[in-house]
């Protein structure tokens, strides 16, 4: 008997939302449908305003979160039409929201959603609100894949790594599986493809740098590189995490301003800041799993084919490659993990946040909206 539970995804690069459905009824969990939808680029320019402060943004923000949930709403309705599905037999939801504000050291992570008008407008139950729970209990609230991570990619006596390349990058390191999963990892390593979108959006005028093929003209500018790795995050130990209120487009003209009077070209800070991904991202494998046999990368990353090159270079003794080749295209993993942690929920099982968020101990995470 299937028991199919729906995960949503739209994440810091904001380009789009990613959906999927996932069946439960065999011992590992399978994706029998996915989804993807554009993000209108109104939206995408007001959930980027919205990460600052400006007027009138309460008003905003709620307009933003229910055009967000007719988007969520259109990407479940186009699953179920392709998969011959219906509502009826969607256990629930799992709608992450987009993230806007993320400051645990304040006490506060902040998903825009609108889960009842998205319960609504389904039929679903829909779970949300996954991370504030875990901030209540003194953790970072992110990042919250890892535990799906483990579920899906964990391997007997092999230690191995997943790095999601989003718009921030962060790395889950998933200790043998047959080892107690209270020592697994979770963490944000830096910034992912969010600054490399901004710059190249800002010179080329295209969303992506595709494929990394601009990033792969330039020079790295190493005095640059290292006023990048010298920002105090990179040194600071795990638990945890950070966003777009960090590593942002005034973040990165900070930097360029320091280093040199000279306009440096174009595609050597591209390069630059693909380096700056693929560095710290290495350095984590190295630092926190030294004997990873494997780095598999998911997220819109695992598409910056001279991004993967500078991750293999970094890691000789590591095989790199993307989570299509243990069973699940990059872009589904998120919206997957959200599936799966809304089924936990459903479940009323606690996750174990110690050893990745810093919270206090296990919670369940996630609120029900019901249909």
């Amino acid at each position: 008997m299937l028991e199919i539970y729906a995960g949503l995804m739209s994440g810091t690069s904001m380009d789009g939302v990613d959906g999927v459905l996932l069946d439960f009824s065999d011992k590992r969990p399978c994706v029998i449908q996915a989804a993807s939808l554009e993000m209108p680029q109104a939206l995408k320019a007001e959930l980027l305003a919205l990460n600052q402060s400006g007027q009138d943004e309460l008003h905003r923000a709620a307009l933003a979160a229910n055009a967000l949930a007719h988007l969520y709403c259109a990407v479940v309705d186009q699953m179920l039409t392709q998969s011959g599905r219906t509502a009826s037999e969607i256990q629930a939801i799992g709608a992450h929201g987009q993230t806007v504000r993320h400051q645990p050291a304040s006490g506060y992570t902040l998903q825009l959603n609108n889960p009842a008008l998205l319960a609504e407008l389904t039929g679903i139950n829909v779970i949300a609100d996954f991370r504030s729970r875990c901030v209540a209990a003194g953790g970072q609230g992110a990042p919250l894949a890892p535990f799906f991570h483990a579920a899906m990619f964990s391997r007997p006596n092999e230690c191995m790594t997943v790095l999601n390349l989003g718009g921030i990058s962060n790395l889950t390191v998933l200790p043998p599986a047959e080892q107690d999963q209270e020592k697994l990892l979770g963490f944000d390593c830096g910034p992912g493809n969010a600054l490399m979108d901004y710059w190249c959006q800002a010179h080329l005028g295209h969303a992506y740098d595709d494929g990394g093929a601009w990033a792969a003209t330039g020079r790295v500018h190493d005095d640059l590189l290292s006023r990048f790795l010298s920002d105090p995050y990179f040194n600071l130990r795990p638990p945890k995490s950070t966003g777009r209120d960090l590593f942002n487009p005034t973040w990165l003209h900070a930097q360029l301003a320091k280093v040199s009077a000279m306009p440096i070209p174009p595609a050597d800070v591209q390069a630059t800041l693909c380096a700056l991904t693929a560095r710290s991202s290495a350095s984590a494998v190295k630092d926190f799993a030294p004997d990873s046999t494997e780095l598999l990368v998911c997220g819109g990353g695992s598409f910056n084919l001279h991004l993967i090159k500078l991750l293999q270079r970094h890691l000789p003794g590591c095989v790199v490659r993307t989570t299509s080749d243990r069973g699940i295209p990059p872009m589904q993993v998120e919206a997957a993990a959200f599936a799966w942690l809304a089924r936990q929920m459903t479940r009323r099982k606690a996750i174990p946040l110690k050893s990745t968020t810093g919270a206090k101990g296990s919670r369940i995470l996630g609120c029900l909206y019901p249909a």
